[in-house]
């Protein structure tokens, strides 16, 4: 595909039948082109071993798979952990959606080994009052930090996300499970004393018990504690 755009390169990989599909999963959106994640993936590793640097400075986000593909580029990334947190700052702003917000996320390897400098760089993001800033931040520690050694820190900054926005109670939601998954003992408890409001509590439970990894007595006894 020597010498095309990357928008007429992905408008070559798009197929309708999966545009349609796509475009239902994400209502919040209307730009989606229909490209399979694949099919990005192969573009990114592409790009990564050619002028990154300048693809990012000029790429176009006018669609859907356009910052898709942006952000697994950065997720790609094998530069010092300063510069690729510098490209994550200024792509999340970019992010208006949960799928990019959660693909971007699950690609950040890099995490795994600077822990600490990730963690702090998080932080402004969990008290954003950018509903995507607080999805990013609560996705990123379901990703890389529900272990022992963070997991009192993860669950105190899940309980102190105050947000009426749907993506960001069931992002909390869904780490609170995750949470509970990992690591019973303490999320338990947690569980037993938070100050999550209703929906957001009650939807954590339900995500326990739809879990294979949860034995039926314990998904009888996390029933038993859904709110009225």
């Amino acid at each position: 595909m020597a010498g095309k755009t990357i928008k007429e390169q992905l408008l070559e990989l798009s197929e309708p039948a999966y545009q349609k599909f796509s475009a239902a999963l994400i209502p919040t959106i209307n730009n989606v082109m229909g490209v399979r994640l694949p099919e990005l993936r192969k573009l990114a590793k592409q790009l990564v071993k050619d002028d990154w640097r300048s693809y990012l400075q000029h790429a176009e986000s006018e669609y859907f798979e356009e910052v898709m593909l942006q952000g697994m580029v950065i997720g790609y990334l094998q530069t010092d952990v300063e510069e690729i947190l510098r490209y994550v700052a200024d792509f999340v702003p970019k992010i208006d959606n949960w799928s990019v917000c959660d693909s971007f996320c699950i690609g950040l390897k890099f995490t795994k080994a600077n822990k600490e400098r990730v963690w702090d760089f998080l932080q402004p993001y969990l008290t954003s009052n950018q509903p995507y800033d607080i999805r990013f931040g609560v996705v990123m520690l379901l990703d890389f930090y529900i272990e022992d050694e963070y997991i009192d820190r993860v669950l105190s900054l899940l309980d102190r996300v105050k947000r009426d926005d749907y993506y960001v109670k069931m992002a909390v939601a869904w780490a609170i499970s995750i949470c509970f998954i990992k690591l019973p003992a303490p999320t338990l408890s947690y569980l037993e004393r938070n100050s999550l409001d209703v929906f957001t509590y009650n939807k954590a439970l339900q995500k326990i018990t739809e879990s294979y990894r949860v034995d039926q007595d314990t998904k009888k006894m996390i029933r038993s504690m859904k709110r009225k």
